[in-house]
């Protein structure tokens, strides 16, 4: 069966990227429309409503902003998969572009199958979105359904790879993604003004984070960084928002999420009231074997956490920290293994006094 040829509008200042950027779609068979500024693409999208448009940021006449901005006011084009160009890597101005409503972005050069996989990442996206999902008579979601859903929503997101202690988003950032772990470990933290740092959480590969701002739509009040190499998948909020308003039972699922941060952060709130600083670091010590553990029953494992980090956790300094893994070392609670921490027995560490 013959596939539906798929029209690509390219808006670029630079006749070298404009031509080469052509060819390249051209041969992959898609056909091309170009404009050389702002204005002409604009008045393209319009006459010819293209599958996806390619757009350069920094433009004479009219900016990829502007055009966006036009766009997203005509029925016809709002809806079109919009990918920036940009040569500008600045953090502010690729935060800008998404919180427009760009779906992704490419910093040039980029090579051929990068500019192809975002191309077709983003149309079969599109086509997910735009086809109707199939429901039970009651309206609801078949069983197994929202797993599916979130799975193919992830399935099309851009994937980003950080470095150990990179941020990834910090408070009064405007959230533009719903981010999933792929691999490795991060943190979220609260920061105060005399440096002292309190983490929030700590989150594994299969983990969402950074939802509760997103669905508030306010901006961050928390930090997330990362405490190893990670790759995280970030999920465009509209797509997000899109699947929440068309599937209830998706939503339901993320109203699960919040129920248990909330349930986690009351207990770490009543842990710093009513528990000693040494039950203080062995609950810190717990929370990061529990995300680490492969079987859920074991009572042994190893972690790698700095100390920094675990002070964070448990709300002390790190002078209390070293004492107290010290401490647990000489009770054969723990042995030190290279960088790493091994715990002889969660459960031992559970029980331990105050």
């Amino acid at each position: 069966m013959k596939t539906e040829q798929k029209t690509v509008l390219i808006i670029e200042d630079n006749e070298d990227i404009r031509e080469g950027t052509s060819e390249i779609l051209q041969l992959a068979g898609y056909q091309v429309l170009t404009a050389p500024e702002g204005k002409t693409g604009v008045d393209l999208a319009l006459q010819f409503v293209p599958d996806l448009i390619l757009c350069d940021i920094m433009m004479p006449v009219l900016d990829g902003y502007g055009v966006l901005y036009m766009l997203s006011k005509h029925e016809t084009t709002a809806n079109i998969p919009f990918i920036f160009l940009t040569a500008k890597a600045e953090r502010a101005d690729l935060r800008r572009a998404m919180e427009m409503g760009a779906d992704d972005y490419l910093t040039k050069p980029f090579d051929d199958m990068e500019l192809l996989n975002a191309i077709e990442s983003r149309l079969k996206r599109h086509k997910r979105l735009q086809s109707p999902q199939p429901t039970r008579q009651d309206g609801k979601l078949q069983e197994g359904q929202s797993d599916s859903l979130i799975a193919e929503l992830i399935a099309g997101a851009r994937v980003k790879s950080y470095r150990k202690k990179q941020l990834i988003y910090q408070e009064a950032d405007s959230p533009v993604h719903l981010y999933y772990l792929i691999k490795g470990k991060v943190r979220s933290f609260l920061s105060y003004l005399d440096g002292r740092e309190l983490s929030t959480g700590i989150y594994t590969e299969g983990a969402f984070f950074g939802y509760e701002s997103l669905l508030l739509q306010e901006r961050y009040s928390d930090n997330a960084e990362t405490l190893e190499d990670v790759d995280v998948a970030l999920i465009n909020k509209d797509n997000f928002f899109e699947l929440l308003y068309r599937h209830p039972g998706v939503a339901s699922e993320f109203i699960k999420l919040l129920s248990g941060n909330v349930r986690e952060r009351e207990s770490q709130l009543l842990g710093f009231a009513y528990d000693s600083v040494r039950k203080r670091v062995a609950n810190a010590l717990i929370q990061v074997a529990q995300k680490s553990l492969l079987k859920q029953d074991e009572d042994t494992c190893q972690i790698r956490i700095s100390r920094d980090d675990l002070a964070a956790l448990a709300g002390t300094a790190n002078e209390t920290i070293s004492r107290m893994l010290s401490d647990f070392k000489d009770e054969k609670l723990i042995v030190k293994e290279g960088n790493a921490i091994r715990i002889l027995s969660i459960d031992r560490l559970k029980n331990i006094k105050q």
